[in-house]
């Protein structure tokens, strides 16, 4: 589970990229690839200069792996930053590790290595003098040494070195096959013997190895080669052609037997990782529901995200936090562009380690979570309030949303799925009026600095029945009004008021200048007349429409708003047009004073 995705080792500085997905820093390069290597969607550093490591993961790893698997999948990470030729970035991370384990001898080794790829023989010879000091009975620190020895042009030396590995492993093929190409150089007619400390082929003569031992060159340098490659366990695989076989008694096994032993060095480390990882405990064994825990809300990390910075919370509650400032809680890095992009990806394998460690809790918060859901989609209880204008069932209200209160209650309304708040005029003494009108969000458009532009459309008007707060903003307890219907004579009697108050709006709108005024242009021109008056609960869309264009006191508006008799409404609105109609031309009839309010 701790593993990379991309090289399979265990996680080494972990970084967790814009889709959610986390690698080891150096699997990444120096620079952010272009797509995820698991899930291909497209990378962004979102305002870092460069990818940050995950601190908890790195919490996470340093608590969960030994200080001896630490140092073997360390080890291994440096071997493959050699292999892919990133000598400089395997130095930084030996260096990082001998700085935590100064007596590590696979750490001095890897180090050396690199000071050896970057042309510092000196320096990687001072590691490996320190090795073959720590460790007189171990064979790589000196076979090592006289690779380094040899470019360093003292051949004598690595001579010896090699010699003195051959004494502790005498069938460490990769050491016979370095002396050999250089008694081969150093040869002045070819030999056939055979290199081994114990047997001989009749008539050799050469230089004595190993406490008298001949060691002589094969017969050809291609014959060489080859058998040097085949004791490191590449010769038929990579060249396709078979290799010299030596005369001597149980060559021929030692030569099959080779091939499993391509990198004797980075086999033992994977085999040490693979015998920690056996003993190693499980991880809820190892780590304790603090380990998962929101720094922010305190509480086991729910749908965990995390920044570029290399922080991690719960979604909801960074979200809170970058509603008052674009900034991460924890380091105060910039979250500017994180917040502009708006796609705040779960952390995976955090998502994986809690589901693996902690089922329970993890499905106890969840619970938890969706309690609190539960309880905000409730449309009659608790429903959020925004306190700021006048408005209609039906009618169009566009919102700016800059208060953090309010950006925290438009994205619960988007997470619940209910879309819907009520909308209240401020009253004195009472934080909102007693009736406001249930807003549908239509659609969002998301600023870069986290203010967003909501489009709504009223649906139901409601009664305040009590009052509350939830995290800043007004909730109350509601009820949904309703107009009263009416039959037979007395509907007919409302059909026709209905018609001739439609006819009074009509003359209106085309009255003076009104057409060609922004009023006409925000709010659309006069909805058609419904066919069944007393079809919808709050009576036909037209009459909230043209109470929303006329500039009446807000107080006479909640008068009208509040009336659950369609009567009472249409014979209002028939008198304020009729007085409107009679007015003088010269200057606009909206900008006047009456008894009915700012009309």
């Amino acid at each position: 589970m701790l593993r990379c995705p991309s090289c399979f080792l265990l996680l080494w500085k972990p970084v967790t990229v814009s889709c959610g997905h986390s690698f080891c820093k150096p699997c990444l390069g120096g620079s952010l690839p272009p797509r995820c290597p698991l899930c291909q969607e497209r990378l962004k550093l979102l305002g870092v200069g460069t990818a940050r490591c995950n601190v908890v993961l790195c919490g996470l790893l340093e608590k969960c792996v030994e200080r001896e698997i630490r140092l073997a999948w360390l080890a291994a990470h440096v071997q493959d930053r050699l292999t892919h030729g990133d000598a400089e970035e395997a130095l930084r991370m030996a260096q990082k590790g001998v700085e935590f384990a100064p007596d590590a001898s696979s750490l001095l080794l890897c180090r050396a290595e690199a000071f050896a790829a970057l042309g510092q023989h000196k320096r990687a010879l001072e590691d490996l003098d320190a090795v073959c000091k720590a460790e007189p009975g171990e064979h790589e620190g000196f076979f090592r040494k006289g690779k380094v020895l040899l470019k360093m042009g003292q051949r004598a030396e690595a001579l010896m070195a090699w010699e003195h590995c051959l004494t502790l492993s005498p069938h460490f093929h990769p050491a016979r096959r370095e002396m050999e190409k250089i008694l081969a150089e150093d040869a002045p007619q070819p030999c056939t013997a055979a290199a081994h400390p114990d047997v001989a082929h009749q008539g050799s003569t050469g230089p004595q190895v190993d406490g008298g031992s001949p060691v002589f060159p094969s017969s050809s340098p291609q014959v060489q080669d080859q058998e040097g490659e085949r004791a490191d366990g590449r010769g038929d695989a990579e060249h396709g052609q078979g290799t010299a076989t030596l005369s001597q008694p149980g060559r021929q096994q030692e030569q099959d037997t080779s091939a499993e032993r391509q990198d004797r060095w980075l086999v033992d480390n994977e085999e040490e990782t693979a015998a920690a990882k056996d003993t190693q405990p499980s991880l809820w064994e190892l780590l304790s529901i603090s380990d998962l825990e929101c720094s922010l809300c305190i509480r086991m990390f729910f749908e965990p995200v995390t920044t570029p910075c290399g922080h991690t919370f719960c979604k909801e509650c960074l979200e809170r936090c970058l509603d008052h400032r674009p900034n991460c809680p924890l380091c105060k890095q910039s979250l500017r562009e994180y917040l502009k992009d708006g796609s705040y990806s779960p952390t995976v394998l955090l998502q994986d380690i809690m589901l693996a460690t902690f089922p329970a809790q993890l499905a106890q918060r969840r619970d938890l979570h969706q309690a609190e859901m539960a309880e905000l989609s409730n449309l009659t209880n608790n429903i959020p309030i925004f306190v700021c204008t006048m408005s209609f069932p039906g009618i169009a209200c566009p919102l700016h949303v800059f208060e953090p209160r309010y950006r925290l209650m438009i994205r619960r309304c988007q997470e619940t799925g209910t879309r819907r708040f009520g909308m209240c005029i401020y009253e004195d003494g009472k934080s909102f009026a007693d009736y406001g009108c249930m807003l549908e969000i239509r659609q969002i458009e998301l600023l870069a600095d986290g203010r967003s532009l909501v489009d709504t459309i009223g649906q139901r008007r409601f009664r305040v029945l009590s009052r509350g707060h939830r995290d800043g903003y007004n909730t109350a307890d509601i009820e949904y009004l309703e107009d009263k219907k009416v039959a037979g004579e007395e509907l007919q009697e409302l059909q026709c008021l209905h018609e001739s108050t439609y006819c009074l709006a009509q003359r209106f709108c085309e009255h003076g200048d009104l057409a060609s005024r922004h009023v006409l242009v925000q709010h659309g021109p006069l909805p058609e007349k419904e066919e069944d008056i007393q079809a919808l609960p709050d009576g036909p869309t037209w009459c909230w429409w043209l109470i929303s264009i006329l500039p009446l006191d807000p107080s006479y508006q909640l008068n009208l708003f509040s009336s659950t008799s369609l009567r009472a409404r249409l014979t209002q609105l028939q008198r304020i047009l009729t007085s409107l109609l009679q007015q003088p031309p010269p200057g606009h009839p909206l900008l006047e004073y009456n008894s009915w309010g700012r009309v």
